[in-house]
């Protein structure tokens, strides 16, 4: 990736025209505007000490934005920061990463081959946020930096996903970033990051119009005395507003209406009173307004090879108007490129042609650009005045449509819209564009608008294969959409074709397999399945990956876990080695569920980790939450509380940036499991109540429901007791198919579930999941961990002491052997066993502690409780005593964070080491800066110094 960065010891640059050295001191930095400049200030200060931070401006036009940004970047150089200042450009709004590129330079992000119809679209965002991340992590390891955005209301969705990303995470280092807009103008987008980003600590700065006191020190400033009342009459036409006054009195002096008398300076003729912008146009020639015209028809910046394109003049012949608007203070010089010197100058130059003469500038400009490759930059003009079936600019959106779509799909679902508004309905490419918009809105997460238009092109009976592309995105948007059940539908539709493409075929049994797995409806699909993994030689390995992920989950319902595994780690070698389709099946998620099920924890991390990679790696946005959800999953079985919550809740802002829900309900259950032991009976509530919202939004089951539902179950026990707790569950109870898929994929279901039943008096109940637990295991002796949930089961259900100390002491989850530890010190206190109080109270001790180091604080509070009737008062463990701030209030989590982070690992590695993801990491470093009350990874490397905590493996 190029660099645009300007250095510390860089000179200044040149002012813009009519901008001299004098007119520095009229700059609202120091007139009317000094709280905004200490704000400033203060962050780049702060950059130097090695902190981080950002500063969000906006205003209406001519408020002063991009001088502040200006300033701000000469004083960063000035005091030894680099800068990189970039800008977006409305003429560039549908290039993804405008702004960002001109700042920091091309990204060299490429995307791989697309495939045939039906396959999946390559999506790099999750590509480019990553390499963004890289580079500028390795930059400011240089030393601290300013990066300026100017004009956002005109960046494209792409660069605005960026910055949500990047802004946050990035404060750990001594990285500033100042981003400008103008206040109303663009995409409702930006007020949705800005909001944001101010709640993520970024601070917001209003430039609204100047005061009396401040306007009349501007007029003393430029005009050298302190203003006459008729000098601050004609001067309160500017509004208050910076650029115009400053325009205005440059005006009249520049033309010798104002004159300095008596210590004060006066008008010499009150008569003049024309519009302000208008003031600097009137004395440009004929010939160079004219000039000035076309080239605001490209845009408020513009190349002079396309000025003269667009004249049809060689450019020696347009000298004579670039330097008289060069002179004048209209255009400026901006690298490669003239660039009117404002906005409200552009629009007043623009504002003199007629509609139709300029529709006709922007045609002409659109097929300039189109002939010479620059379909994106062609585009931008057509989308303004393309007529209805002009096959040329329809073309053009085509194109640019398909080169944005990796990279900015909310670019390219506009420009594919646009080109079916001016389709006519007999137009035969119609149905190409119907599939483009739906393919661009799908990776949008637009999806109640793919719907619509998939729907509105199957009304219009496509031609074959287009009816049957079209309808396999159908299928694949509803169960993105949440609606397995339609999803599975209309992939039998399509199957139901005689002519249908091998991969068309391919892909839709693909859907209609996960479609089944999210119903859980395995039998359904047993049969189809079962065909398919026998024989292979007529199916793509697209259909054999989703026939054995539907194999593995019927085995897995049947407790065939050896078998299980065999059909899930096949799926998994086919899609390492297979279709982009097939791998965007992601087996490895699956395969990652059923180790954790089984207790074997280091290999699903491994295999999460590569999920991950390869969600990156293919740019499957749609996918790019997933890891985080099977990874909280994870922590919460290895007892890491905080961690999974943080996973979780990454998760779930990464569902709702993307608009991709698939398995937000594991996320959300477990939010509700790490509140219930923490002892946040309230908090859980609010995630129950989450999760049965999406669970009736999905118009069906989801995947994760019924394991989902062992959440619903505790917050039902906990809030309403044991017999609401059975009413949750009465299907695991009750039906031995739903009872063994929860106790396979929830290894302390078995003897809560006991436990539960007991306590309600249903023994026949809790007999049923003992049996259960015991055959599941019995089954399997390859898998231990079966083994000591079931015993565990055993020892409640049978009152066997030496059962549950075989299960306190064998069990992998730390809440599973704490949990074990309190039933046996429970039993001995019962008399049901031979004990002593000695026993009892290590048991309970052995309870609470296994209960307090993973921070489960309302089952430790209900261990004391017990050891108090027992007359044992043990004061709340170092986890309650933690202070507030300071070394010590860190926890395990953070205290490793920072000890990695202090030994000079970006957050990416330190996630990799840790079993983390990056925004999680970035989470747990806010919040160790905050209880240290530092603000720079420099800070926490000396501090880890001082302590030297190892981190923990």
């Amino acid at each position: 990736m190029g660099g645009a960065f300007r250095g510390g010891a860089a000179p200044r640059q040149p002012q813009a025209a009519g901008a001299g050295a004098d007119s520095k001191r009229s700059w609202p930095g120091w007139r009317g505007r000094p709280g905004e400049w200490n704000t400033v200030s203060s962050l780049l200060r702060a950059a130097r000490a090695d902190r981080g931070g950002a500063i969000l401006v906006e205003g209406r036009q001519g408020m002063g934005k991009s001088r502040l940004l200006a300033e701000a970047a000469d004083e960063a150089m000035r005091t030894g920061i680099a800068v990189a200042q970039g800008a977006a450009d409305e003429s560039k709004q549908l290039a993804p990463l405008a702004p960002l590129t001109s700042a920091l330079g091309e990204p060299a992000c490429a995307p791989p081959e697309l495939g045939t119809p039906g396959a999946e679209i390559v999506d790099l965002r999750l590509l480019l946020v990553e390499q963004l991340r890289a580079h500028l992590e390795q930059r400011v390891r240089q030393g601290p930096l300013l990066i300026t955005l100017d004009d956002l209301q005109w960046a494209d969705p792409t660069t605005r996903l960026v910055l949500r990303s990047l802004v946050p995470e990035l404060t750990s280092y001594p990285l500033v970033w100042m981003l400008a807009r103008t206040s109303g103008v663009g995409d409702p987008g930006l007020d949705r990051l800005y909001g944001l980003l101010e709640q993520e600590g970024a601070c917001r700065i209003v430039l609204n119009p100047l005061g009396d006191r401040a306007v009349a020190e501007v007029v003393a400033d430029e005009l050298g005395a302190p203003p006459a009342s008729d000098v601050l009459e004609l001067a309160a036409g500017a509004r208050g507003t910076p650029f115009l006054l400053i325009e205005l009195l440059r005006t009249f002096r520049e033309e010798g209406e104002v004159e300095v008398a008596q210590g004060n300076v006066r008008l010499t003729s009150t008569e003049r009173n024309q519009a302000i912008m208008r003031c600097r146009l009137t004395g440009l020639s004929p010939q160079t307004l004219h000039l000035l015209q076309v080239a605001g028809t490209l845009g408020r910046s513009f190349s002079v090879d396309d000025l003269a394109e667009m004249l049809g003049e060689p450019v020696n012949r347009l000298l004579p108007g670039l330097s008289e608007a060069v002179r004048e203070g209209v255009v400026v010089s901006a690298v490669d490129r003239l660039t009117f010197r404002h906005d409200l100058l552009w629009q007043a130059v623009t504002e003199g042609i007629s509609a139709p003469v300029r529709a006709a500038l922007q045609r002409q400009a659109g097929e300039m650009l189109l002939n010479r490759g620059s379909a994106v930059s062609a585009a931008t003009h057509f989308m303004r005045c393309a007529q209805p079936g002009d096959a040329r600019a329809l073309a053009g959106l085509d194109r640019a449509a398909r080169e944005v779509l990796p990279y900015s799909p909310q670019t390219a679902a506009d420009l594919a819209i646009r080109a079916l508004e001016l389709t006519d309905p007999p137009d035969p490419d119609r149905f190409a564009r119907s599939a483009m918009a739906v393919d661009a809105l799908t990776a949008a997460g637009r999806l109640s608008e793919a719907t619509e238009f998939a729907h509105d092109a199957l009304r219009l009976a496509p031609p074959h294969p287009w009816a049957a592309r079209i309808q396999y995105e159908l299928a694949s948007i509803l169960l993105l959409s949440g609606r397995p059940a339609e999803a599975v539908a209309e992939a039998e539709n399509l199957l139901a074709q005689r002519d249908l493409s091998d991969e068309l075929r391919g892909v839709a049994e693909l859907a209609m397999f996960q479609g089944l797995l999210a119903l859980h409806d395995l039998g359904r699909g047993r049969k189809r399945a079962k065909a398919i993994v026998a024989d292979r030689r007529g199916h793509t390995d697209t259909a054999l990956v989703g026939a054995l992920m539907l194999c593995t989950h019927i085995a897995w319902e049947e407790a065939r876990v050896t078998d299980a595994f065999r059909y899930i780690r096949e799926a998994v070698h086919i899609a390492s080695g297979g279709s982009i389709a097939a791998r965007r099946a992601h087996p490895r998620l699956y395969l990652a569920r059923c180790l954790v099920g089984v207790g074997e924890l280091a290999e699903a991390e491994a295999a999460i980790q590569a999920a991950a990679e390869d969600v990156e790696a293919l740019g499957h946005t749609a996918h790019a939450a997933s890891p985080a959800f099977f990874r909280a999953c994870l922590l919460l079985s290895s007892g890491r509380l905080d961690d999974a919550a943080a996973e979780a809740e990454a998760g779930l802002k990464t569902a709702d940036k993307l608009k991709t829900h698939k398995f937000v309900l594991l996320g959300l259950a477990v939010l509700a499991i790490v509140a219930l032991r923490r002892g946040d009976v309230g908090m859980a509530a609010k995630h129950i109540e989450r999760f049965q919202s999406e669970q009736q939004a999905a118009h069906g089951p989801k995947f994760g429901s019924t394991w989902g539902t062992w959440a619903v179950a505790l917050l039902g026990e906990a809030q309403g007791g044991p017999e609401r707790a059975m009413e949750l569950l009465d299907h695991c109870y009750s039906d031995v198919r739903d009872r063994r898929w929860m106790l396979m994929f929830e290894l302390n279901a078995a003897a809560w579930m006991t436990r539960t039943a007991l306590a309600a008096g249903r023994r026949g109940a809790a007999q049923a999941i003992v049996d259960t637990a015991q055959q599941i295991a019995h089954d399997n002796p390859d898998f231990p961990a079966l083994a000591v949930a079931a015993s565990h089961a055993h020892g409640i259900f049978h009152e066997d002491p030496v059962a549950l100390a075989q299960a306190a002491a064998q069990y992998r989850d730390p809440w599973g052997s704490a949990s074990a530890a309190e039933d046996l010190a429970v039993l001995l206190t019962s008399g049901a066993a031979d004990s002593d109080h000695k026993a009892v109270v290590r048991s309970l001790d052995q309870a609470a502690d296994g209960y307090q180091q993973i921070g489960a604080q309302r089952d430790a509070a209900r261990v004391r409780a017990r050891l108090r009737r027992l007359g044992v008062r043990r004061r709340h463990w170092a986890y309650t005593e933690r202070p507030a701030a300071g070394w010590d209030s860190l926890t395990e989590t953070e205290r490793n964070v920072a000890t990695l982070v202090g030994q000079g690992l970006t957050n990416r590695q330190v996630a990799t080491r840790m079993f983390l993801s990056p925004h999680t990491v970035s989470f747990h470093l806010r919040q160790v800066f905050h209880k240290l009350g530092i603000g720079s990874r420099v800070q926490l490397a000396r501090i880890t110094v001082e302590h030297r905590d190892p981190p923990t493996p």
